[in-house]
């Protein structure tokens, strides 16, 4: 069992790892070093979460649908290397935008959507793989290390991201994308290798669910809507800040390329490290309370943030990362012990379909939003770094506003209605089969 986690927890960072270079790396280069708008960059990096909705379908899609007697590994394996070269292809795109943007936005929609694509084909089909071979009992710990395995894989490609652009140039870029491109293909495929057995039967079939249904979810139970929107609010300025850290840190307190890639490893650390606080903390705290917890140090972070720009002290801004780091820990750890509370054993897929759309929803209008934000307060005053401090500011008032939402949810509450719900319905079925 421990070997599969490790070989899933391989895939897991691999995936993980085709990201780093295109939300961190890549994002500040097109809007620092090639001067293309925040917004234009935000409605780009939101173009893989658009595809989102194809998780609510491709799992059982599939269970039904095995290629060569492989449910998963294909599915896996595809989704993996269009990952891998959207990666790839990334910096002759981000150029391209800023030679001939009609063009480059055609050709970056079909390059950010191919990862975009393959990251939704390839998350769906290893998690389900996990759910399938680790059961309800281990499935915990199976998360656990898979979290651990990706957290690790964003430090160290982050790192070697800023080692390998000491000096930036677009061939070195280009270079760079690419050796992580096939350290990904290469750490994905290992975790794929005997991974799963041919021609494995299912002890239970998945159960479909539609958008609609999730809807219907949402809205028939107000302990679910509550958290659905707190969820929003909370992932949106916590991962709004994705586009704009980067490139803050270079207006800001003129940081070079290599010194803002090292930014997400720095983010990563202190984001490991509260992970695992808030594993200990759970025993002790309710989940309500460390939610809570990290929402304010949140807060925090983005006050320091906001005034090591108006300080122009480089020391106040990484102390605003570290703490970033440990509050997305720590709210990482709570909301996914809450996601689980908030979920009915006999409707496990619906509900966690559901948290995964509010992910999605979220990092789309984090990365929209933080880049108009940027554009539109950078138009009105003549001063660079003051769209990136507007930005900050509205995630933080976002975060102020996800606490007030959170004071409203009540998990026993929501239990109690589910059970009703579900009492009603079996009430029905009994009616019909009379």
């Amino acid at each position: 069992m421990l070997l599969k986690r490790l070989q899933v927890g391989l895939i897991h960072a691999a995936v993980a790892m085709t990201l780093v270079p295109i939300n961190s790396t890549l994002n500040r280069i097109m809007i620092k070093e090639l001067a293309i708008s925040a917004a234009l960059v935000g409605l780009i990096a939101s173009l893989p979460y658009l595809f989102s909705p194809i998780q609510v379908a491709i799992g059982s899609f599939s269970d039904r649908h095995p290629i060569l007697g492989w449910r998963r590994t294909p599915y896996i394996f595809i989704g993996l290397l269009l990952c891998v070269l959207g990666v790839a292809a990334a910096p002759q795109v981000a150029y391209l935008i800023a030679e001939q943007p009609g063009l480059g936005f055609l050709v970056g929609a079909l390059a950010f959507g191919a990862w975009g694509m393959g990251f939704n084909i390839a998350t769906v089909s290893y998690f389900s793989l996990a759910t399938e071979f680790s059961g309800a009992a281990a499935r915990g710990r199976t998360i656990a290390v898979m979290f651990f395995i990706m957290i690790l894989g964003i430090i160290f490609t982050s790192y070697g991201l800023g080692e390998l652009l000491e000096t930036y140039t677009p061939e070195i870029l280009q270079r760079s994308f690419l050796i992580v491109a096939g350290l990904a293909l290469g750490l994905g495929t290992l975790g794929l290798a005997g991974l799963e057995p041919r021609h494995a039967t299912l002890a239970e079939p998945s159960e479909e669910y539609t958008w609609r249904d999730m809807t219907a979810a949402l809205t028939h139970n107000p302990q679910v809507w509550r958290f659905f929107i707190y969820l929003v609010l909370l992932l949106t300025a916590i991962l709004g800040q994705d586009i704009l850290l980067e490139p803050y840190g270079a207006e800001a307190f003129g940081l070079d390329v290599r010194a803002t890639t090292r930014i997400t490893s720095i983010w990563g650390t202190f984001f490991l490290l509260a992970l695992g606080l808030g594993g200990g903390l759970e025993r002790k705290i309710p989940r309500l309370t460390q939610a809570r917890l990290g929402a304010w140090i949140g807060m925090v972070a983005f006050g320091l943030i906001i005034a090591s720009g108006f300080l122009e002290h480089s020391g106040t801004f990484y102390l605003g990362v570290v703490t970033l780091g440990v509050a997305t820990g720590l709210s990482t750890v709570s909301n996914l012990s809450l996601m689980l509370d908030m979920t009915t054993a006999s409707q496990i897929g619906l509900y966690i379909g559901a948290w995964g759309m509010a992910s999605a929803v979220a990092r789309l209008m984090g990365n929209m939003i933080s880049g108009v934000v940027r554009d539109v307060a950078n138009l009105l005053v003549d001063n660079p770094t003051l769209g990136y401090k507007v930005a900050f500011g509205l995630e933080l008032v976002m975060l102020a506003v996800s606490l007030v939402i959170l004071r409203g949810v009540d998990v026993g509450l929501f239990q109690t209605r589910a059970a009703e719900k579900i009492s009603v319905a079996e009430r029905a079925a009994l009616a019909d089969m009379g």
